[in-house]
């Protein structure tokens, strides 16, 4: 007992749930002793599939649930902790977490604004913490994504200098009618930093669901499809393109006006990344072009892969399993697979899509100091307006 880390989870919805709940329950040396949601349906459901997975474990004393997450984090006997909240509350939840000497895994996209990913990442580094982010393509979760990589980055293609990633579309303004509060729910602590608003069930849906709620299109509080899925593939292309530590130069919105796909990046080696094109990632260099998605490996011509990667081609490490990686790092204390700044830069490159397509213009930006170049109108929207009692935390 005196070597299992324990574990609290902080959002039990659908995806927390499903997801980190189940496979950490799992592990031997991992216990759950605490969940935590604004919801009391799926609070307690939560803490009944805890206890009765450790029913049988002799001097089991019970999971703990809380309404609260600072609650959560004051315990001192918690390890490390699991967030899988909407997106708009992620950063408050990591700093802290990191504040009170947890590790912490937390679902993607990590941020919603370019000042919390460099917040995150100052949190993370400040404290000393082991943070993976849910990237799990990383892993190789549904396919061969490693490999995409590792030939990429052994120049099977050549120099890449384009790459097509094909997802949604930028999210939009919250425009949802409002209904009867829902019982047992805390619509202000769902809210937290997001603008004040009546309660939607297309937001939080009542009671235990087992379905993705429909906050992730309104700009509140995500990032759209384009963040949704362009956080997995995205990742992916910076992992491929070796920019985990970087970031593009350049932001381009498309010449439509209206159209919701074709803004483009470039970063200062040249290499154009496109949202738009096939699902998944395709990259185009000098002698073929490879795509990678889900179930999916392709290259044309075919023998730019066919031949196993030689021993003097890149290697990149191998992980166990998303969670497992995580749990290890931790006792380790090296980097996850998908650290702090891993999730923060393709964060970043999921909201610098969303403001040129909000904004329509160009933009100039500085990787290194998290900054636009010159441009004070678009240095004010490195973060958003929060209400009061939620702003952005300091370190």
């Amino acid at each position: 007992p005196s070597e299992r880390l324990t574990v609290g989870f902080i959002g039990t919805g659908k995806f927390g749930n499903a997801y980190p709940l189940r496979d950490l329950l799992r592990f031997p040396d991992v216990q759950a002793v605490a969940v935590c949601d604004v919801d009391t349906n799926r609070r307690e459901q939560a803490r009944e599939r805890v206890n009765r997975a450790y029913s049988g474990r002799r001097g089991y004393n019970g999971c703990a649930a809380y309404r609260d997450f600072r609650e959560l984090l004051a315990r001192p006997d918690i390890d490390a902790v699991v967030i899988a909240t909407p997106e708009h509350w992620h950063t408050i939840m990591v700093v802290e977490a990191c504040k009170a000497g947890k590790d912490v895994y937390c679902e993607k996209p990590l941020t919603l604004t370019l000042a919390e990913s460099q917040r995150c990442i100052e949190a993370v580094r400040k404290y000393n913490r082991v943070m993976q982010v849910g990237s799990q393509q990383r892993s190789n979760i549904f396919g061969q994504f490693r490999e995409a990589c590792e030939f990429i980055r052994s120049g099977r293609l050549g120099r890449i200098h384009r790459v097509e990633v094909g997802v949604g579309g930028p999210s939009k303004p919250c425009d949802l009618p409002g209904e009867r509060p829902e019982p047992g729910l805390d619509w202000d602590l769902w809210l937290g930093p997001a603008p004040e608003r009546p309660y939607s069930s297309v937001l939080s849906p009542r009671g235990v669901h087992d379905h993705f709620p429909g906050w992730r299109a309104y700009r509140e509080y995500a990032g759209g499809a384009l963040a949704d899925m362009g956080a997995h593939h995205f990742d992916i292309a910076q992992w491929a393109l070796d920019m985990d530590r970087s970031g593009p130069v350049k932001i381009i919105p498309p010449e439509d006006p209206k159209a919701t796909r074709g803004a483009k990046m470039i970063y200062a080696n040249g290499i154009e990344l496109v949202h738009g094109g096939e699902s998944g990632c395709t990259f185009y260099g000098e002698k073929g072009r490879l795509r990678i998605d889900r179930g999916v490996l392709q290259a044309d011509p075919a023998e730019l892969i066919r031949e196993p990667l030689r021993a003097d081609e890149v290697h990149l490490r191998q992980s166990p399993g998303h969670h497992r990686d995580w749990i290890d790092c931790i006792r380790s204390r090296r980097d996850p697979i998908a650290d702090v700044e891993a999730g923060a830069r393709t964060a970043a490159i999921c909201i610098l899509f969303n403001l040129v397509y909000w904004k329509r213009r160009p933009l100039q930006w500085d990787p290194v100091n998290w900054r636009f170049v010159d441009d004070a109108e678009a240095n004010t929207w490195l973060d958003r307006p929060r209400r009061e009692a939620w702003p952005l935390p300091t370190i």
